[in-house]
C-alpha cells in the first residue's frame, strides 16, 4: 500500500494548507490536485481562486466532482502525489445528484479500491461535520451521518490520519 494521508478537521482549521504543505515536501514533480468543488456562485469561484494561488506552478489540476475513483486510478500511474480536496464537497455532489445512500456507499467502496491500487501517495482532505449541534432538517442530518460514515471508512483505510485544530496538526493514526 502506498501512503494514504487523511486530513480532517473543522472549517478553516488549516486542513488544506497542511495537506498542501505535506505534498509540497514530497519528492517528484508530477503533483496532481483533484478538485471536487463545483463553482456554482461568485463566492465559491473566489474561494477556488484563493486555493489555486496557494499552489505552485508545478501542480496540475483535475476537476472531478463525482467519479473520484476513476480519476485516482488513471492519474496515479503518472503522478508522484495526488491531493484530493475535498471529500465533503465530493459527497455533497453525489447527494445532490440523487441523494441515494447506497450509491454513496458504492462510491466510497470504489474510492477505497482506487486508493489501494494507487501507484503514488494520496492525500485526502475532509471536514469533520459531526462535532456540532444536531441539524434541524432531514437533509442536513442525512449529510452529517453520511459524512461521518465516509470519514470513518477513509480513516480506517489510511495509514496516517491527522486532525487539524486551529492550524495545529494532531496525529490520530500513524
Amino acid at each position: 500500500m502506498k501512503d494514504t494521508l487523511f486530513v480532517t478537521g473543522g472549517c478553516r482549521s488549516g486542513k488544506s494548507k497542511y495537506a498542501l504543505d505535506t505534498a509540497e515536501r514530497m519528492p517528484g514533480d508530477q503533483k496532481i490536485f483533484i478538485a471536487t468543488c463545483l463553482p456554482k456562485d461568485d463566492e465559491m469561484k473566489q474561494r477556488i481562486a484563493r486555493h489555486q494561488e496557494q499552489r505552485s506552478q508545478t501542480w496540475a489540476t483535475v476537476e472531478e466532482p463525482v467519479h473520484l475513483h476513476e480519476s485516482i486510478t488513471k492519474i496515479s500511474r503518472k503522478a508522484t502525489v495526488i491531493l484530493v480536496d475535498c471529500l465533503t464537497l465530493w459527497v455533497t455532489n453525489i447527494m445532490l445528484d440523487d441523494g441515494d445512500e447506497k450509491k454513496i456507499e458504492r462510491h466510497v467502496s470504489k474510492l477505497i479500491d482506487a486508493l489501494a491500487a494507487a501507484d503514488c501517495p494520496v492525500i485526502l482532505v475532509s471536514n469533520e461535520v459531526g462535532s456540532g449541534i444536531v441539524p434541524e432538517n432531514k437533509l442536513a442530518r442525512q449529510f452529517r451521518d453520511v459524512m461521518g460514515q465516509v470519514n470513518q471508512a477513509v480513516a480506517q483505510y489510511a495509514n496516517k490520519v491527522v486532525w487539524m485544530v486551529a492550524g495545529i496538526p494532531v496525529t490520530v493514526k500513524g
